[in-house]
């Protein structure tokens, strides 16, 4: 078994094996920084989990619009794809707790504007779908735009600027933390007029997370079809994990989601069936741990860093 329940805690049974991979009774895994990756077909993996033991899954599958992947043709037949979709889902639902709950990120194109919604519709007998998110990555406002986007030369179609975020749970009644990605106020009056406790409110359905600026494969860690860190951050932050919580990706690919994980203090699962892909998350992970490292040396007590931080940092009144 992958993850086995004891009590209310979580118990892996992987053997990291140092700085090779190790393996479990089937599958070849790696874990870094209290992430795990797993070599597998996800159908496979899942099918060794214990029922109900994840707390959260974020993930984004292949999309079936032909993508470049490395070990797997992003061109199945429509009902061959969406019966793989109902698939995945039914093992996720399985090993999700009660509470529980999937984000599933899956984008379209002007070519094929259903496949998002004939995703969700796959998953329907599964999950309620409590709420339907839309991912920005562009947007304009007035003569401005911001974030990027891919252009496309058309005289019948729009530049395709969003995806779908799908937050399934298993009744449509799971509690979620809406001010933890919130906005303050534009009118600061309405906190005491509402009765409002703090300088927060619900922030909606749209999230506008722009990618980063890249201009090289290297810095898109050599996977085609990657998402910003950002939005796994706000997907599990919306969920209430809390630390320890244990989060599942069966599409792992360059680590995006346990890399949020780990930022969060929770225990990341993810699988990845193409070899190099899970070898550029494990490498991604690990850069992020050495990075932590550093950072948590320059802020002891005594660094010259934290002596300025400290010095810098706002005297509270006595």
């Amino acid at each position: 078994m992958i993850v086995a329940a004891k009590g209310t805690e979580r118990v892996w049974s992987f053997d990291s094996g140092g700085a090779s991979w190790g393996t479990t009774a089937r599958f070849p895994c790696r874990e870094v920084a209290g992430q795990t990756v797993v070599l597998a077909d996800c159908l496979a993996a899942l099918e060794q989990l214990e029922p109900e033991s994840v707390d959260v899954a974020v993930t984004s599958p292949p999309y079936n619009i032909g993508v470049a992947y490395r070990s797997y043709a992003d061109r199945l037949p429509r009902a061959a794809y969406l019966d793989w979709m109902g698939q995945v889902g039914r093992g996720v639902a399985r090993a999700l707790r009660p509470d529980g709950a999937l984000f599933l990120n899956v984008g379209s194109t002007n070519a094929d504007p259903w496949v998002a919604m004939d995703v969700a519709a796959a998953l329907r007998s599964t999950f309620t779908l409590q709420n339907h998110i839309l991912w920005a990555k562009s947007l304009s406002v007035g003569d401005d735009t911001f974030g990027h986007f891919k252009p496309i030369n058309s005289q019948r179609f729009l530049n395709h600027n969003f995806e779908s975020v799908f937050h399934f749970t298993k009744t449509g009644a799971v509690s979620v933390d809406r001010l933890a990605v919130g906005v303050p106020f534009k009118d600061k009056s309405n906190i005491a007029r509402w009765g409002h406790k703090q300088d927060r409110r619900c922030a909606g359905n749209v999230w506008f997370i722009p990618y980063r600026t890249v201009r090289s494969k290297a810095q898109k860690f050599d996977h085609p079809a990657g998402y910003p860190v950002e939005l796994p951050l706000r997907c599990l932050r919306l969920h209430g994990a809390k630390q320890g919580a244990v989060v599942l990706d069966p599409f792992v690919g360059s680590g995006t989601t346990l890399l949020a994980a780990a930022r969060l203090n929770l225990c990341g699962l993810g699988f990845e069936v193409d070899a190099e892909y899970g070898h550029a998350a494990v490498r991604r992970l690990e850069a992020e741990r050495e990075n932590a490292k550093t950072a948590a040396a320059n802020h002891r007590p005594g660094t010259a860093r934290h002596r300025r931080d400290s010095f810098l940092a706002p005297r509270l009144p006595l």
